[in-house]
């Protein structure tokens, strides 16, 4: 199965308040917010929604095809994504700026204040997918992850006009998108990825109701965090999977990421919804016991004996011949 991976490449900083935001909030002052927090500790690390769901779908043994903006100083991601199997032949390497920046604070409870600076992320806006299909052949899917909001709508509709199934991930660029331009991302979408909060927003800033909304796409998948996700769409029940036992809740940065990664790397498989979303899980248990979007590391042993205690004898018979060994080392 052919899938492109469309979204932000980035460098990751990271950094950790050792309290609760809520702490600083002031009852009746959201009019007037003016925080400033003294972190413990900042990382830096390899990122991008886009960058991060190709490398995990890399690490699952596919081939993703990535599809960005980048900077000048891409030379080392560049060969960190090909060494674990992303095709990246294809991303636009800005002469002028460097690849963007994202800063996250997380607290204790693991909720995060953000911002990401695009870099050459707004150059994406020129990138045409069909010289990119006519080398690589028709994408089977292409995922449409957070990027520059126009290269978003760009590649949504050429998506639409081509015939290929898209996946809507919007997420993060809901916040600065208004509501007619989230309405055009999402209509059609034969997978819409968001987390509860987002579906919120969607809702709020397209005007539809949580049944209009759902009836816009094919699939709609929600990650309920440590509650697992919720699957829902046309002519099928409601599908909840929850989420296996983690080692240790270290970053939840990139966790979402990682469970696409997995969703997608199932769905390329032939695996029906359930059995995908927990390979999400299971490679987004991974993210959150690390820090760093793309440090994670596990082998086919480990990963097996951890999905089968998840999920049970079947379902880790079912993956067992599809996860190589010595994924990541």
């Amino acid at each position: 199965m052919r899938i492109a991976v469309a979204g932000s490449v980035g460098r990751d900083h990271i950094m950790t308040f050792p309290g609760k935001f809520t702490d600083s909030i002031v009852e009746g002052s959201r009019d007037t917010v003016s925080l400033s927090f003294l972190v413990d500790s900042l990382d830096i690390y390899r990122g991008g929604i886009g960058a991060n769901i190709a490398f995990g779908m890399g690490a699952l043994g596919l081939n993703p095809i990535l599809i960005a903006a980048v900077g000048k100083d891409w030379a080392d991601y560049d060969a960190w994504l090909s060494r674990h199997g992303v095709d990246t032949g294809h991303v636009k390497i800005s002469t002028e700026l460097y690849t963007g920046t994202f800063m996250v604070t997380t607290d204790l409870d693991l909720n995060q204040m953000a911002s990401f600076f695009p870099g050459a992320m707004s150059e994406a806006r020129e990138i045409e997918l069909s010289p990119i299909i006519a080398k690589t052949g028709v994408f089977d899917l292409i995922t449409i992850s957070p990027d520059d909001p126009a290269a978003m709508l760009r590649h949504t509709e050429t998506a639409r006009q081509l015939g290929i199934p898209f996946g809507a991930d919007p997420s993060q660029q809901m916040a600065r998108m208004d509501g007619p331009d989230i309405r055009q991302l999402i209509t059609g979408a034969k997978y819409l990825f968001l987390n509860e909060y987002e579906l919120g927003l969607a809702m709020q800033k397209t005007g539809w109701s949580d049944a209009e909304l759902l009836d816009q796409v094919e699939i709609r998948i929600v990650t309920l965090g440590s509650k697992g996700v919720r699957i829902e769409g046309r002519g099928i029940e409601s599908i909840h999977v929850g989420v296996p036992q983690e080692k240790a809740k270290v970053d939840p940065t990139g966790v979402g990421d990682a469970f696409r990664s997995g969703f997608l790397a199932g769905i390329s498989w032939d695996f029906d919804f359930e059995r995908s979303a927990q390979i999400g899980s299971m490679l987004a248990t991974y993210c959150l016991e690390t820090k760093g979007t793309q440090e994670y590391r596990f082998d086919k042993a480990d990963f097996l004996a951890r999905f089968t205690g998840a999920y049970g004898d079947t379902a880790g018979a079912q993956i067992a011949e599809y996860i190589k060994p010595n994924l990541i080392g």
